[in-house]
């Protein structure tokens, strides 16, 4: 299905988190190559309070990535704000002429199949960007085959292995900088933005919704249209 949609010339996105990561001067896993009898100091506890949460969105078929770095919570609002930057940034430039974007992603997190949050956040997406969005979710334990996952975050970590992410303008550069011999390359920016966590969603906005199940695993697969359709 993902090959249909590059075919038709819509965009195909894999989207998740990265794990978050303390900003300091703290441990980085990994090796960094340094001057001999140079190491780097670095503080001895991580009790540091600031943390990025990268939030990533892979362009399949361009082999390109985009990271929207925050520093607050991880919902379900803040993933879908993620993809309208890329969609503003990237997206609609690169695909003029789509009215269609496929999501692959995995079950749980802030971009779970089970949040509502995500599905209305996403529905407002679709209507304010006049798109219709399939999604497809990955079930347990199968998130190896999300493509984001060794296609762009495995690079983004050798790239600053071994390194302390100070800043966060520090982070936002080495994850701009990674690319591979594959040609990957990804743009970065910062979302400054603060997100509430446990936001509830009442079952009337979840009936608002135009969204259509798949016939094939509908637990995992769905449709959301723009709502301007039904008017129309």
């Amino acid at each position: 299905e993902s090959k249909r949609t590059i075919s038709e010339g819509n965009p195909v996105i894999s989207i998740d988190t990265k794990k978050k990561e303390i900003i300091g001067n703290f441990k980085n896993n990994g090796q960094e190559i340094r001057p001999k009898g140079e190491p780097r100091l670095v503080n001895d506890h991580d009790f540091a309070k600031e943390k990025a949460v990268p939030y990533g969105i892979y362009d399949v078929n361009a082999n390109e990535g985009f990271v929207s770095v925050g520093i607050s919570a991880d919902t379900a609002e803040f993933a879908v704000n993620s993809i309208q930057t890329w969609w503003d940034m990237v997206g609609k430039v690169r695909y003029p002429e789509s009215r269609e974007l496929m999501i692959t992603a995995d079950c749980g997190g802030s971009n779970g199949r089970r949040s509502r949050l995500w599905r209305v956040k996403l529905q407002e997406f679709a209507d304010r960007n006049n798109l219709t969005v399939n999604v497809r979710h990955f079930p347990p334990g199968t998130s190896k085959w999300n493509k984001i996952e060794h296609r762009m975050f495995s690079h983004i970590s050798m790239n600053w292995k071994g390194i302390p992410l100070e800043s966060l303008e520090l982070i936002v550069n080495l994850i701009g900088s990674t690319t591979t011999r594959t040609g990957l390359k990804i743009k970065c920016v910062e979302d400054q933005r603060e997100y509430e966590k446990g936001i509830k969603i009442s079952d009337d906005e979840l009936k608002s919704l135009n969204i259509v199940s798949a016939d094939n695993n509908p637990e995992w697969n769905y449709t959301i249209h723009p709502r301007e359709s039904i008017q129309s």
